[in-house]
């Protein structure tokens, strides 16, 4: 299987990862309705059984719900994947959200993060979001005792801009950054890209297909049934008129990857890979029966031309 390396460390990874923000279920303010853990599990599993080597989660998805499930799929795997999460969003007792890069908030999070994970030392550890932004410098430089310390093995950043990134180099070096990016979500070319090019700073970027929208599964009728507890059903991604033209797109993707005999989520993630700045794009998978329509993307790539065909839609 191909793998890239990760920034400058030694993480090899493969080019898709398995994203598990959506298994953390129901129950909190960003939550994607309710799931079932065994299915969760079997997706894991399939997903590795594919050939991808790492996974990404954070503490706040379904408030540790994730990191626990995680931690149950990889129970009494031979070969264990690379193990990525985050910190800066913890909850209080009523469920709410807390936003801390403060050194003994981080230290805790991490801490607990371990225990759910049920391991010794996590691969990649992130701060979530720049949030307080007054605080990165000492939120980072938490991080980099907590590398020092072997708590963890390597720092990353999450929806940083090119000026948070600078502030945070000055203390430790960058290992990769986790943005958003997508055919639909473009915001990181003008500066952010460019920046990690230069720093050599890897990028592991999520949502490639949009939260489901660029998948080829998502309908007009399924997005006004998406539950109450699901995120999605107030976003205005997910609502005329964005909703038409978005499926637009992802029928054009369906078009160019049918050509190849492959998804149309294949194509969006094929899209996201296609910049010279991204490493790996993480890909959220909820049942094992998804994961067919994705691992294809370990390996499918589109040509500049089929890059332009696409782009003509948006």
């Amino acid at each position: 299987m191909e793998t890239r390396k990760l920034g400058a460390s030694d993480l090899e990874i493969t080019a898709i990862g398995i994203g598990a923000w959506a298994i953390g279920g129901a129950g909190y303010a960003f939550g994607w309705g309710e799931q079932d853990d065994q299915e969760s599990i079997g997706a894991i599993h399939k997903g590795l059984e594919a050939g991808i080597n790492w996974i990404d989660t954070a503490a706040v998805y379904g408030l540790g719900h994730s990191e626990e499930v995680v931690a149950k799929a990889l129970k009494g795997l031979a070969l264990r994947p690379y193990v990525f999460t985050k910190c800066e969003r913890s909850w209080d007792s009523e469920g709410q959200i807390v936003k801390s890069l403060k050194r003994e908030s981080i230290r805790q999070e991490c801490e607990n993060s371990l225990r759910r994970l049920q391991i010794d030392a996590i691969d990649l550890y992130q701060i979530h979001w720049p949030e307080p932004d007054e605080d990165i410098e000492e939120g980072w430089t938490t991080l980099a005792e907590l590398q020092q310390e072997g708590k963890v093995r390597h720092i990353g950043v999450s929806n940083f801009n090119a000026t948070q990134m600078a502030r945070a180099q000055k203390i430790a070096p960058i290992t990769s950054l986790q943005p958003p990016y997508s055919i639909i979500r473009r915001g990181i070319e003008e500066e952010i890209l460019p920046y990690v090019l230069e720093n050599g700073i890897g990028v592991i970027g999520y949502s490639p297909m949009a939260s489901g929208l660029l998948s080829g599964a998502m309908t007009i009728e399924r997005a006004a049934a998406l539950p109450a507890d699901d995120w999605r059903s107030r976003s205005v991604e997910f609502q005329e008129p964005k909703l038409s033209h978005n499926l637009a797109i992802a029928a054009k993707l369906g078009e160019v990857a049918a050509r190849h005999g492959r998804t149309a989520g294949e194509a969006a993630i094929a899209w996201t890979l296609h910049h010279p700045a991204v490493t790996a794009a993480i890909v959220g998978i909820r049942h094992p029966g998804q994961v067919a329509g994705v691992a294809g993307a370990l390996s499918f790539r589109l040509t500049d031309s089929e890059v332009a065909e696409i782009e003509q839609v948006v």
